[in-house]
């Protein structure tokens, strides 16, 4: 498969269902607080919810793009991403999904909402961090940093403002909705006993769209594991995407070059000067290459790395350069820019892509993980983060709420933390039913220190392991 030697096609397979184990163990944590309303309220049966979950999860990621899984793939420096070397390419991935998937497994043991957004983005951290102490990284490059701050600031803000907007959401209701309703809609679930209708459709409802921006964001998550394992072992095949005509670039480097030939280089910065120069070049060697001989219209094996490099250099550097203050660059020349590196008609498209096999696999794998794993965090959720159980008003606010951010942060293309939003929504409707005396110390405590273990946990997991994998293989 693939043209692979027998050993290396076995690295590629132990890394696929690693990846896929990854997100079979994000269902336990992330769908399965998707589910936790509906189940605990008993709205749905067990295996209704779950099945219907994971069809909206499936819809979600078929649906959802691929910004998030691009902004996963990009944390990491270009250079480790186009490493030749393929047991390099297996030691990273190896270390960044087995460190995830351990402490995933270790926190669903113990019941704690632990975020895999966290996990993951930690294990990306240490992998990049280990790369920079490796001898062949001659540029001491890291991490993407400045895509690692904007990550950081969104798995921060998000459940913060789940936590207030849930509140608010509680006051609204409170004061908006007649008397007979609220009575039936404060109301804590009778056992073995559905809610009234209109009650369970609302709550189905939230349900149904937690489940499906959940797809559109973390089944994204798994989405860039796998294109991270098939650029680094398969590179010939999917370093840029192969059924696209390189001769499509042409337009954009000439839309670029034109824009780019504008620029004063006396009045950048110095940095920003290497930049262009070194931008100038990779754009007249991507022309060289697309302009001369292709056999069957396909960039040679040899150079497909090297193409992904220069498409994700010239990205990079040009949005650099053009926030200098220096480029003096008008709305309409950044917008040409834009266009022309951009992922529906830019050069992006080259390397911003997954294919729908890739999709179908991590669909699978979330749904899977939540129809086996969900009782726990259920169990946490409608009944250990606040002393009085969850309420119809409080699950249908907390999940509505999550939806809401998790579908922002999507358009947005930033990951963020299904776990911690609606955890944080159903702490804020607690507080919002009682005040803060209403929440369990003890599950917020450890919630919270879940939360702050993970990502030095996960880095200092991921670090060592990718260091002893480049030792092993």
């Amino acid at each position: 498969m693939f043209g692979l030697e027998t050993d290396v096609f076995i690295l590629l397979f132990i890394s696929l269902f690693a990846a896929c184990a990854f997100e079979f163990v994000n269902g336990f944590h992330d769908t399965a607080n998707a589910v936790a309303t509906v189940i605990y309220t008993n709205s749905l049966k067990p295996t209704a919810a779950v099945v219907w979950s994971g069809i909206c999860n499936f819809t979600g990621v078929l649906l959802g793009g691929i910004g998030v899984a691009m902004g996963i793939v990009n944390l990491l420096p270009v250079e480790l991403l186009v490493d030749q070397n393929v047991y390099h390419s297996v030691a990273m991935v190896m270390a960044l999904l087995l460190s995830s998937i351990i402490w995933n497994v270790g926190t669903w043991y113990f019941g704690l909402p632990s975020s895999s957004s966290h996990t993951l983005i930690g294990s990306i951290l240490g992998v990049g961090l280990a790369f920079a102490t490796m001898p062949e990284n001659k540029t001491g490059a890291a991490v993407n940093w400045e895509k690692a701050i904007e990550t950081g600031y969104a798995l921060l803000l998000s459940p913060l403002l789940g936590f207030s907007l849930a509140i608010v959401l509680m006051f609204i209701l409170r004061r908006s909705v007649p008397d007979e309703a609220k009575d039936q809609l404060f109301k804590e679930p009778k056992k073995n006993t559905e809610p009234p209708t209109w009650i369970r459709a609302v709550l189905i409802t939230t349900c149904s769209l937690v489940s499906f921006f959940h797809g559109s964001n973390d089944g994204q998550k798994g989405v860039g594991l796998i294109m991270l394992i098939l650029i680094g072992i398969v590179p010939y095949h999917f370093a840029v995407k192969s059924d696209l005509d390189p001769r499509l670039m042409q337009s954009n480097i000439g839309g670029i070059q034109q824009t780019i030939s504008t620029l004063d280089s006396s009045r950048l910065s110095a940095t920003n000067r290497a930049r262009l120069s070194q931008t100038r070049n990779e754009l007249s060697e991507l022309s060289a290459l697309v302009n001369g001989t292709l056999v069957e219209n396909r960039i040679p094996n040899e150079k497909r790395l090297d193409v992904r490099r220069d498409l994700l250099l010239i990205n990079s550097n040009i949005k650099k350069i053009s926030e200098d203050e220096g480029s003096n660059l008008s709305a309409s020349q950044l917008s040409l820019l834009n266009k022309n590196l951009g992922e529906e008609s830019g050069l992006r498209r080259f390397t911003d892509y997954a294919p729908l096999w890739v999709i179908l696999m991590i669909a699978l794998s979330l749904g899977l993980g939540t129809m086996i794993g969900w009782r726990r965090i259920v169990v946490t959720v409608g009944e250990k983060i606040g002393k009085q159980h969850l309420t119809y008003a409080q699950g249908a606010s907390a999940e509505l709420v999550a939806a809401m951010m998790i579908g922002m942060a999507s358009w947005l293309k930033l990951p963020v933390s299904t776990t911690h939003v609606l955890s944080s929504g159903i702490a804020g409707s607690m507080v919002a039913n009682k005040g803060v005396k209403n929440l369990q110390a003890g599950t917020i405590r450890n919630i919270a220190l879940a939360w702050i273990l993970t990502l030095p946990v996960s880095i200092l997991l991921s670090f060592t392991l990718y260091i002893f994998f480049r030792w092993v293989l």
